[in-house]
Formats: C-alpha cells, sequence, structure tokens
C-alpha cells in the first residue's frame, strides 16, 4: 500500500475529516489532500508532524512496516 493510503486510514482511525485534521496540524487543506491523494511528495517534515501527531513512527506511516 503506498504511503498516501495510510494516511488517510490513520485519519479515519482517528474518526477525523480532512478539515479537522488540517486544523489540528496548521497547514493548508488543498495541500494535505494532495498529500493523502498521492498527487504531492510528503515532506520529511510534515511527515514527522504527522508522525507526531498519530504516535507512529515514520516507517509506519511510509508503509515500511505495519508496527
Amino acid at each position: 500500500m503506498p504511503y498516501y493510503r495510510r494516511l488517510r486510514d490513520l485519519r479515519e482511525d482517528h474518526d477525523l475529516t480532512q478539515t479537522q485534521l488540517v486544523e489540528k496540524l496548521g497547514m493548508h487543506k488543498t495541500t494535505y489532500t494532495n498529500y493523502e491523494q498521492g498527487k504531492r511528495d510528503l515532506p520529511l517534515e510534515i511527515a514527522i508532524k504527522i508522525a507526531d501527531f498519530y504516535n507512529v513512527s515514520l516507517d509506519y506511516l511510509a508503509d515500511r512496516t505495519n508496527k
């Protein structure tokens, strides 16, 4: 599974809409939507912020592990 699907799955598992998530992360919805749809690469700085938010590893976020 590409990492961008994992972004969507994490968000949905936490019962968040894209709007709710981007408000918590302090980013634009269009930018996040592009990450979640795989239209734009996820910068490391943002990946770290998202991984911290969900309390997961960067490897999990990048779909390199299921732990």
